[in-house]
């Protein structure tokens, strides 16, 4: 009887040790982006692969905004962001002693999507969208010909991003003329899948979201030609059309920061590495546009001399290029 509950013991101890060993093993914690979510989510399943997982790796989704807000807290080793860093925002890591490098890690073309038996819809102007999303639509532009006259006299259905999100932000900026500018008598969420969803499923719905998961999607959705404001031409989203910037407004960098103070940890600087090595092939994979090489040797350069800060003062910038990130991060 004494050696059994010898025994148990041990067995209790070990298991005691075993549980203490999982709660302390090494963990990388990501969160922010919807957009970024795919390019993350891809290098963090190959990494933990390579890494047979020894390491884990969690990305959450909680948008650019509710992102920036964990990691301005010290909460996350990175977040992604879909748009640049906020001057609060950059405030708020202040406070709290969270100096961060900055790494841009793609291009997305943002997209505007309709229901595939949308027949009407062809192309749609920068104006025409502005009236249809300002704050002054709200109520009381709920159909389709009061945009354009020869829309039909039919509901329409919106589905946009969050308000915590960077896609948010960014339309609203590109298409109104205003960040965070919007009606709000829409459906939002920082899920794009719920987005893809509530399109999919309504003849005259419209909606937006990152690149990706249209490409996931496109049985189900249409993509909308956007008339490039100063060509006049209609531009359908694709690499190629972000790559020549006939794609605008609404081709855009997206970026992950990650917390200086989490270099010092040996699975979060493995983890950055990875993903900068990896990122042509795994962006590329998700249907984004990747940066040049340089942009992401950068990154890791930036990383190992403890580069902090961004280059983009606070401010969102629309329609900036591959270049003029380049240029400006090569001085940084």
């Amino acid at each position: 009887m004494f050696k059994q509950s010898k025994l148990v013991s041990a067995l209790a101890v070990a298991g005691v040790a075993l549980f203490a060993q999982a709660a302390h093993a090494d963990i990388v914690k990501i969160d922010g982006s919807s957009t970024v979510y795919p390019i993350t989510e891809a290098v963090a399943e190959e990494f933990q692969k390579a890494k047979k997982n020894a390491i884990k790796v969690t990305v959450g989704i909680s948008g650019t905004g509710g992102g920036f807000k964990k990691f301005c807290r010290d909460e996350l080793d990175l977040t992604g962001a879909s748009r640049p860093i906020t001057a609060k925002e950059m405030a708020d890591c202040k406070a709290a002693g969270v100096d961060y490098i900055e790494m841009p890690v793609a291009y997305d073309a943002l997209t505007v999507v309709i229901n595939p038996k949308n027949t009407f819809l062809k192309q749609v102007t920068v104006e025409e969208m502005k009236k249809l999303w300002e704050p002054a639509a709200q109520g009381t532009i709920t159909k389709w010909n009061q945009v354009n006259p020869a829309w039909p006299d039919a509901p329409v259905k919106l589905f946009g991003a969050g308000a915590d999100s960077g896609t948010f932000e960014y339309f609203t900026e590109a298409m109104v003329g205003k960040a965070k500018s919007s009606r709000g008598d829409y459906t939002a969420s920082e899920d794009d899948n719920v987005l893809v969803q509530g399109v999919s499923r309504d003849v005259n719905a419209i909606g937006y979201f990152g690149y990706a998961y249209y490409a996931e999607n496109t049985a189900r959705l249409k993509a909308l030609p956007i008339v490039n404001p100063k060509t006049g031409k209609a531009v359908e989203p694709s690499g190629a059309n972000v790559e020549n910037g006939s794609y605008a407004p609404l081709s855009r960098p997206i970026f992950v920061y990650v917390k200086a103070k989490s270099l010092q940890k040996p699975e979060v600087k493995e983890f950055v590495e990875f993903y900068m090595k990896n990122a042509d092939k795994l962006v590329r994979e998700v249907k984004y546009v990747p940066l040049p090489k340089a942009a992401y040797e950068g990154n890791i350069k930036h990383a190992n001399d403890k580069k902090v800060g961004t280059v983009f003062g606070g401010k969102n910038e629309i329609g900036i290029t591959v270049e003029e990130i380049l240029k400006r991060e090569a001085k940084m």
